[in-house]
């Protein structure tokens, strides 16, 4: 298992399909908001919270794609699910690899990037603490629709019209938590939502996506 997670991380770090993509969206998106909507201070530190959760959800989403598909492609995938390690201890082991090569990056350049958006200072620490919580349901969510999807040509588009509603109660509550924290206002209960959203997605959706990967391997 340790060796398979070695594999995809040097997989994603050589592709540029993880890490040197998902930033440089985010970056992207960090610098084009504010010449966008304009310079008012007030203006972004207001949208900040959203805006930068948005980016984070959109570059988790960018590198979906390439879980399962390179593994289908080269046959790997047929001997993984036929191997004497579970096939669910497989995908939890690609959602990992995923979260660390995608979700990690981010969540530790995010500060950065609330400083472009003129992010308040009491909400960096809830910005962290919210990601870091919420980008693993992200990559789990991913993870299953990556199955859903997997052998299909062309299937990134069908892929994010999958997870997008999927990753919507996470981006609420996700925001919630920054603009909360930005307000001085209570945080406990989006971000209590917030954990059980990761917590419910990480232990049921390694079962759900290892069955639908074995349906699409018949």
């Amino acid at each position: 298992m340790i060796a398979l997670l070695i594999r995809d991380m040097r997989l994603a770090f050589r592709a540029g399909g993880g890490f040197g993509l998902g930033l440089a969206f985010f970056l992207i998106l960090a610098v084009l908001v504010p010449l966008g909507v304009g310079p008012d201070r007030t203006t972004l530190a207001l949208i900040a919270p959203g805006i930068l959760w948005v980016g984070a959800l959109l570059a988790c989403l960018l590198s979906l794609d390439r879980i399962f598909a390179l593994d289908y492609e080269d046959g790997s995938l047929d001997l993984l699910a036929t191997a004497p390690v579970p096939l669910e201890g497989v995908v939890s082991i690609k959602a990992l690899a995923h979260w660390l090569t995608t979700g990690v990056p981010l969540v530790l350049v995010s500060p950065v990037l609330g400083l472009l958006l003129s992010l308040p200072v009491p909400a960096y620490g809830w910005l962290l603490l919210s990601l870091m919580l919420g980008t693993p349901a992200l990559s789990v969510i991913g993870t299953f629709g990556a199955a859903l999807t997997v052998g299909l040509k062309r299937g990134g588009l069908l892929l994010s019209l999958l997870v997008l509603p999927l990753y919507i109660p996470t981006l609420v509550f996700g925001a919630e938590v920054v603009s909360r924290g930005a307000q001085g206002l209570a945080v406990g209960t989006p971000l209590a939502l917030l954990a059980g959203i990761t917590a419910g997605a990480v232990a049921l959706l390694p079962f759900a996506s290892a069955y639908v990967i074995r349906i699409n391997l018949r």
